[in-house]
């Protein structure tokens, strides 16, 4: 016996990979429906070796459905989330309305499952930030071992994050270098993401971090640990998909390079791929399409007693959003629903 289940945002990026993976991980399907706006009703949608039509959010009846994936944002997971939960839909949401709310479990399969529980308060699981989801995997079973005191991270995002206007923008800036007369200005970024970086994701806050840095604190506290201090600088890159990151961690005790490397080795969702010679580490162009969250450059940080260096590499749209909630929705099918 399987699950009725519902991906609303099913046109979106992320809601379209949704649909990919729970083919793909053969996910217990007995019924499933995918909803869009009604601009885009009757977009047609794949799921495995099946074409689905999209219906109407703003009409459907979440009565009956066991489990929701929203990749919507949080304007209209706001007005939707809610009803599904009432109806007794079981909602998983990709946007960063729920992750702060204490009575919404904010997961990461690897590392709180146990968490899901907290759901039935208000029937909402929250996914976290694609920044945050990555490093997270890699940081808890080193956390588990050594105890993290700090961790400073510098992020390299690629445009997927944004959405398809930001890749498309990224296509046609970089296309315009080659072809005088058609360069193409910013519209989507402040400045011109072809051949260029930008430190600054998300809306600046008073203290001068942005919000997307702000959450990855916060998320890593509520995820992981609350002792743990974190400071981020997040920057857009030129890369249409993958997340990667710089982090270095201070411990509270000492963690041989060696010990962390097997470490990262045994640990669920990690693939540690870290020969020190050229092309010896992984690069975002060669995690797309991959479950794992990949870990590089692991190095013994000489500059303080208990300090360890490495890089770290995912998909953004499957680990970082789509995977995770799938993830997350086998969790509740085998700790709490089990039907499948």
């Amino acid at each position: 016996m399987g699950y009725r289940v519902v991906v609303a945002g099913a046109t979106g990026n992320v809601g379209r990979e949704m649909l990919n993976i729970l083919a793909e991980r053969q996910f217990p399907v007995d019924e499933i429906a995918v909803l869009a706006s009604r601009k885009s009703m009757g977009t047609e949608c794949s799921f495995g070796d099946r074409t689905l039509k999209t219906q109407d959010l703003d009409t459907f009846d979440f009565t009956g459905w066991d489990i929701a994936l929203f990749a919507v944002g949080s304007t209209a997971t706001k007005q939707y989330a809610p009803r599904a939960a009432k109806a007794g839909c079981i909602v998983i949401d990709n946007s960063s309305l729920y992750r702060y709310d204490a009575d919404v479990p904010l997961i990461v399969p690897e590392v709180n499952a146990d968490a899901i529980f907290g759901y039935a308060k208000k029937n909402i699981i929250a996914n976290p930030n694609c920044s945050t989801a990555q490093m997270v995997v890699a940081l808890k079973p080193l956390h588990d071992r050594a105890r993290i005191k700090r961790v400073v991270v510098s992020t390299y995002q690629s445009v997927s994050g944004t959405g398809k206007a930001a890749i498309d923008e990224l296509w046609n800036q970089t296309k315009g270098m080659y072809v005088p007369g058609q360069e193409v200005a910013p519209s989507v970024y402040p400045k011109q993401i072809a051949f260029n970086v930008i430190p600054h994701i998300d809306v600046f806050m008073e203290d001068g971090q942005t919000k997307e840095e702000w959450k990855m604190v916060a998320e890593t506290k509520k995820i992981v640990d609350p002792a743990i201090k974190v400071t981020a600088t997040c920057v857009r890159v030129p890369v249409f998909v993958g997340h990667s990151e710089a982090i270095n961690i201070e411990f509270e005790d000492f963690l041989d390079e060696e010990e962390a490397r097997e470490i990262l080795r045994q640990a669920p969702g990690v693939m540690v791929i870290d020969k020190r010679e050229p092309g010896g580490y992984i690069t975002p162009v060669e995690c797309v399409g991959d479950y794992a969250t990949y870990v590089s450059r692991i190095r013994q940080d000489p500059t303080i007693d208990n300090g360890i260096n490495l890089w770290c590499v995912s998909d953004n749209l499957r680990k970082g959003a789509a995977l995770n909630a799938v993830q997350i929705a086998e969790v509740l099918g085998n700790k709490v629903l089990k039907k499948g």
